[in-house]
């Protein structure tokens, strides 16, 4: 049942504010267009398709400005490399579109003017056992990261190529435990690459190393354990750009192969993010040498750097931020782009002019009933900022008043991501009943420089902690919230965090966790190999002591308040198990507990059907627990 007004109370009580926007409405903005990429007046990007299982297709935007979805069910261009996939496709000008097919992980070919995809590459002796991503065209070949699957459980990773007419893969690079962005020199000599080993993350320690091809040697050009460097390009047979963190933020350098450098455009803001996908594309090389780049702090705005005096042009566009996967032609700019009231657009940008025009766009919502995210910074613990967004309830038809309303605190996964100033449906849909809500890019966070990422080395379920409690009480002192109305909610690592919050203190009304970690030795047995020794930099090495004053399951005597757990029967990243232990303790304790769980899902919701009904009963949940 909805809350009703309280005494005095004039109008529809906050959680029940009449709103427009429903679980469909939330569904059906799930495209999630990404990864463009543009050839003269040509334009390509994957876009998901809720309403047909989750699958992912290709559209291309032809020169004459017709649009075509390339490829029709049953094929799903998505990649499980890494389980978290990224980049599944690439063109082949003249020839056709290249892309993983999500059921066996082989890669295909659809033939330029055809309708039927052909494989590339052998079947496997193992179903999906050989996986591809974040592949790129050159000179007849796909190159790509592949990972290989053995029937004794090993996963080994390494760069091959793949003849456009078909065959068994060619290794190009190994020996490490993981590798992203190859790109070849235009003249094809060398391949540069990023690789890292265990217990490295992309965002932790990687190396940029570039491999004769002729001779089969390679040599570390930047990075190591302690340095962050992504998304290599070429300028020309002997250059490179990338992008590092030795500053202690991800800017921009060039690097020559014998071992020169200079920085591009030294600042203290983030001229990139990374994340568990592959195919990340922060800035693009224009047809003049100079760059189409993406910097600032949470939300990156696009401009142009000019390589040979580091003078930074912003671009006047209207979206408040863009993705980190831009792609260029000439003077065009292609990216997937997106703003409080601008939901997320793939959009091409003629630098010249700077017009921007929008290519395809997920559904929006009336602006009066979208929040006006505000950018804040709280005193954490121990002088800690806390960077967040508040997003308060908007709805026209509601007279101003009514005193602090309901709040969910939104802790995002990762731990390594971070929330954005995006149009978000799903935020829309809580604060147009009245609730506000509260994204925090608590400690840990992508976004705000090495230094705040380090914060959380060691220190998970503590730092993070901390910082969603101080957020808690911020927007109490703030007179923003009612005190007895507030409610916390993660995905994945957000899910260790909104638990372990409610294990640690007493200020939420109510937790829900989707895929939420719940125990750590658990996790590290049984997890997928790319975060398989992750908890070693997030905690520490295994000691039953530790983790057990850490994670959720351990300390569960500490939640006295409502949950609400979902998860995918299949996620091969966060087992089941995890939330059937959890809510198994805390039936035994008591303490009321819902659980659902959802046939064919992985880590994370892609499905309509299933998306529509967690959103519901997350809202039956937050109208049961903050009833008066």
């Amino acid at each position: 049942m909805p809350p009703t007004p309280a005494p005095g109370q004039h109008g529809p009580a906050h959680g029940a504010w009449p709103s427009p926007i429903s679980t469909a409405d939330v569904v059906r903005s799930g495209a999630r267009p990404g990864h463009p990429s543009v050839i003269g007046a040509e334009v390509w990007w994957e876009e998901d398709r809720p309403a047909e299982g989750g699958r992912r297709t290709v559209v291309h935007l032809a020169a004459d400005g017709t649009r075509h979805e390339l490829l029709p069910p049953p094929w799903d261009a998505r990649t499980r490399v890494h389980e978290y996939g990224g980049r599944s496709y690439a063109v082949a000008p003249g020839t056709g579109l290249v892309f993983a097919h999500h059921a066996d992980q082989r890669l295909y070919l659809l033939p330029a003017g055809g309708t039927a995809p052909r494989p590339l590459t052998p079947q496997p002796e193992i179903e999906g056992g050989l996986r591809y991503a974040d592949p790129l065209v050159h000179d007849g070949e796909v190159w790509c990261v592949q990972e290989r699957h053995t029937g004794d459980g090993k996963v080994t990773r390494s760069i091959v190529s793949v003849p456009l007419a078909g065959g068994e893969p060619t290794q190009r690079v190994s020996g490490h435990d993981f590798y992203a962005s190859p790109v070849l020199s235009p003249d094809g000599a060398h391949l540069a690459y990023i690789c890292w080993d265990h217990p490295c993350m992309p965002w932790t320690g990687t190396e940029l190393r570039v491999a004769r091809l002729a001779g089969g040697d390679s040599r570390c050009v930047r990075g190591g354990p302690a340095e962050s460097v992504l998304a290599p390009r070429w300028k020309d047979d002997r250059t490179l750009y990338l992008v590092t963190d030795r500053s202690g933020w991800w800017n921009l350098e060039e690097a020559t192969l014998d071992g020169g450098s200079r920085q591009l455009c030294p600042a203290e803001e983030e001229f990139a993010w990374v994340s568990a996908e592959l195919g990340g594309a922060p800035y693009a090389v224009l047809g003049d040498g100079r760059l189409a780049v993406l910097h600032g702090l949470g939300d990156l705005r696009l401009g142009v750097l000019d390589p040979a005096t580091g003078v930074l042009t912003d671009l006047d566009t209207p979206y408040g931020g863009w993705l980190p996967c831009l792609a260029a032609d000439g003077a065009t700019v292609c990216g997937v782009a997106y703003g409080p009231a601008l939901p997320r657009s793939v959009v091409r940008v003629d630098v010249p002019t700077g017009r921007a025009e929008a290519l395809r766009r997920e559904p929006g919502a009336s602006p009066g009933y979208l929040p006006v995210p505000r950018p804040v910074r709280i005193d954490g613990r121990l002088g800690r900022t806390v960077h967040a967004i508040v997003y308060p309830p908007a709805n026209p038809s509601v007279p101003p008043g009514g005193g602090p309303a309901p709040y969910v605190l939104f802790a995002h996964g990762g731990p390594a991501a971070h929330g954005v100033t995006a149009l978000d449906l799903h935020k829309a849909f809580l604060t147009s009943r009245g609730f506000g809500v509260l994204d925090v890019n608590y400690s840990g966070s992508t976004g705000y420089g090495r230094a705040y990422r380090e914060r959380l080395r060691g220190q998970w379920g503590v730092a993070d902690v901390e910082d969603t409690i101080a957020a808690a009480e911020w927007l109490i002192a703030e007179g923003l919230a009612d005190p007895a109305r507030i409610a916390i909610r993660g995905g994945s690592a957000g899910g260790w965090t909104a638990m372990a919050a409610c294990c640690s203190s007493g200020i939420f009304r109510g937790g829900v966790s989707v895929a939420g970690v719940g125990a750590l030795a658990p996790l590290a047995a049984a997890t997928h190999d790319f975060e398989s020794r992750y908890v070693e930099w997030l905690v520490g090495p295994p000691d039953p002591l530790l983790y057990a004053s850490r994670e959720p399951l351990a300390r569960v005597a500490g939640i006295r308040c409502p949950m609400l757990l979902m998860q995918g029967r299949n996620d091969p990243v966060v087992p089941p198990a995890q939330a059937e232990a959890i809510v198994a303790a805390l039936t035994e304790r008591g303490v009321p507990c819902a659980y659902l769980s959802f046939e064919g899902e992985g880590h994370g919701f892609r499905r309509a059907e299933t998306r529509g009904a967690a959103l519901a009963a997350e809202l039956a949940f937050y109208q049961q627990i903050f009833r008066p």
